[in-house]
């Protein structure tokens, strides 16, 4: 069975975004690298993301465009958010990485174990 293709998307000057793909390319694996501010992620992208987390996880909640856009202070719910992450995507956690249909939000090395595991043994 061929190696599972990791989708990493980020911005490439974001340290978390970086270490996801130095995580991947330590493993040997092929990787199809995003830069969403070049192509930001296609509505059905980000609703798989949405879908299987949730939109609270792929939110970045401690970025400055967040608290830029005054979010802390008002209740959404997750269509309402999925919406504002779609329109403004620099409030997304980065990096989102993508593996079969297992996928992760943010630095998150324990939750990319996972996935490779769970691709492998299918």
């Amino acid at each position: 069975m061929p190696d599972p293709i990791v989708q990493v998307f980020g911005t490439p000057d974001s340290q978390a975004t970086r270490a996801a793909q130095r995580f991947f390319k330590e493993r040997r694996l092929e990787i199809h690298f995003v830069d969403v501010r070049r192509k930001p992620l296609a509505p059905a992208e980000l609703r798989r993301f949405v879908d299987r987390l949730g939109a609270r996880a792929v939110a970045d909640e401690e970025s400055k465009a967040w608290r830029d856009a005054g979010f802390a202070y008002l209740r959404m719910d997750d269509t309402e958010l999925t919406e504002r992450l779609q329109a403004d995507q620099r409030l997304l956690k980065l990096p989102l990485v993508r593996v079969g249909n297992g996928v992760a939000a943010g630095k998150d090395e324990a939750a990319w174990t996972t996935l490779l595991t769970s691709v492998q043994f299918r």
